[in-house]
């Protein structure tokens, strides 16, 4: 699953990786992104848009947006079958911009956090979909949700799944307006562990409140890396 990300690069470097507009407001580095929290994301509504959406898919016939955080992750298998997934699938995909992602291992009392990260350093996409939701005060609500797959060998001496990553030439296909689930199939396989590092980093990082570089700081006391 993914349940912690990072997306460390100023609005204006999303900009330009994406080729997109928006929003008004620059939003600041985030370094432990945590469910039912704001980030930002890629939509395409005749061109890429960045705007800020709620981590934590709220379907638009949902009865309360509490559902939301149950539906942080998407299994990219069932995602044509799942009816929280399925409408968003055919016309509401999303790219999530993020530089790092998180997860746990248990070596004893206390859970380690593991930051993975791409070789090259650089921002890159993980596979979204977005809702809009209308509650009972009529503010629309909107929301997303990270596809998942399953682990690389590197991911998988920590987790058996990961999030769907989308190769930079791949944006627009995921974004475009019409969609053959024949073609899902592709953008499930995992990315390769040989193009992936990982290195510990603090368990302050399990308070989801906790928002700073030192979030992304190799931890001193583990120093040791995932072999691949």
């Amino acid at each position: 699953m993914c349940g912690r990300y990072t997306q460390t690069r100023g609005t204006p470097e999303v900009r330009r990786h994406f080729a997109a507009v928006g929003p008004v407001e620059d939003f600041p580095p985030r370094y432990n992104i945590a469910p039912q929290q704001n980030a930002l994301v890629v939509v395409k509504h005749g061109r890429r848009i960045l705007q800020p959406m709620r981590w934590g898919l709220v379907p638009f016939w949902a009865k309360e947006e509490a559902i939301g955080s149950s539906l942080i992750n998407a299994r990219s298998e069932t995602l044509a079958v799942k009816p929280a997934f399925r409408n968003a699938l055919q016309s509401q995909r999303c790219l999530v911009p993020a530089d790092g992602f998180y997860e746990w291992i248990k070596p004893g009392r206390i859970r380690q956090p593991v930051r993975f990260v791409l070789k090259s350093g650089g921002l890159f996409a993980f596979a979204g979909l977005w809702d809009r939701w209308q509650g009972l005060g009529g503010v629309p609500l909107e929301t997303f949700t990270i596809l998942t797959t399953a682990a690389n060998p590197l991911i998988r001496q920590v987790h058996d799944r990961m999030p769907v990553i989308v190769s930079s030439d791949e944006y627009e296909s995921w974004l475009a307006d019409t969609f053959d689930l024949g073609d899902l199939e592709r953008f499930r396989t995992p990315w390769p562990a040989e193009m992936m590092d990982s290195y510990p980093v603090s368990p302050a990082i399990n308070r989801p409140g906790l928002d700073t570089p030192d979030c992304i700081k190799p931890h001193s006391d583990r120093q040791q890396e995932l072999a691949f």
